[in-house]
């Protein structure tokens, strides 16, 4: 799916990724948490559909290395690109209650783009802990893109939210925006993870359409040259993605923001620890303890099943 959107208004890292500010719409979160939290060390949820969240735990586990975390994925529930409004909204209610009731963490990060557009206010009305979300970083991309011409490769639910046009009616400027709903992209880098084999050429197709090039001047000066990473899923693939794009473009990752967001709400960093292992929790199948310590670069518990009642 590809969507042309025009407007109605980060600093580049290493290998042409750029590392956003914490400020912005790309790090959507709650209140603090009271300054008492930081006597003791904090107990953070990291909560996505699939394993694409692990690309934003490691910047928060360098941010707070304090901090006990743990990861849960709704797996029975994956993907949730292609779920409706309303089952969405359900899912991720029934799977929090179920982890909040289990865990009591002092901060969840909703590292989900699909679900961060749609179910962040019915989380923050319900608890009173703050939520960290993640939304496609159409601010700063457009801020730092010199052609004007931007793509979001997102899930075809975050393409499709009244949030993310009103990103780019807010903020693309003089951009053109063209949204990019990838239906395979997110379990393509979940197979990957995994150790599946997966072709250049099934990558090359999903991101084709986050290249658009403008009449028939080859300069580079009417082409799009920055792709905003709108799914976490798509940072853990970046060099599969960077292998078979078209022409070199400035990838936007949202994750150092988020952590810095996630540091500054829950107070600074109280004491030196050794990192605790991470804690993984699931819907569906236990998750792989070795998978997830490869894929880190962190020790990890085994595998737990959280109770819920979702719908499925």
């Amino acid at each position: 799916m590809r969507i042309e959107a025009s407007p109605v208004s980060g600093t580049p890292g290493v290998h042409g990724v750029s590392h956003l500010a914490s400020t912005g719409p790309s790090a959507v979160s709650s209140p603090p948490v009271h300054p008492s939290a930081a006597l003791r060390a904090p107990t953070i949820l990291v909560f996505d559909s699939g394993l694409g969240g692990l690309s934003v735990f490691r910047e928060l586990a360098r941010a707070r290395p304090d901090a006990r975390f743990v990861y849960a994925a709704d797996d029975a529930g994956f993907p949730y690109g292609a779920r409706s409004e309303e089952d969405l909204v359900a899912r991720v209610v029934g799977v929090m209650d179920a982890l909040i009731a289990r865990l009591a963490p002092d901060a969840v990060v909703i590292a989900c783009n699909t679900a961060s557009t749609l179910v962040l206010p019915v989380l923050r009305a319900r608890y009173s802990i703050p939520f960290v979300g993640t939304v496609p970083a159409i601010k700063p991309a457009c801020e730092g893109s010199l052609t004007k011409q931007v793509s979001v490769l997102a899930t075809p639910g975050t393409v499709k939210r009244d949030y993310t046009q009103a990103l780019i009616r807010d903020f693309a400027g003089a951009c053109r925006v063209t949204l990019v709903g990838s239906t395979r992209l997110a379990g393509l880098a979940e197979a990957v993870m995994a150790g599946e084999a997966v072709a250049d050429e099934e990558f090359a197709a999903e991101v084709a359409p986050a290249f658009v090039r403008e009449g028939k001047i080859r300069d580079g000066k009417s082409r799009t040259d920055t792709v905003v990473l709108a799914c976490t899923h798509y940072p853990l693939v970046l060099d599969r993605l960077q292998k078979v794009a078209p022409w070199p473009v400035r990838w936007v990752d949202p994750a150092p923001a988020i952590a810095r967001r996630l540091s500054s709400l829950i107070g600074p960093v109280a004491f030196a620890a050794s990192p605790a292992p991470l804690r993984l929790f699931s819907t569906g199948q236990p998750l792989d303890a070795a998978l997830i310590e490869r894929i880190v670069g962190r020790r990890a518990r085994a595998g737990e099943l959280v109770p819920m009642t979702a719908p499925a």
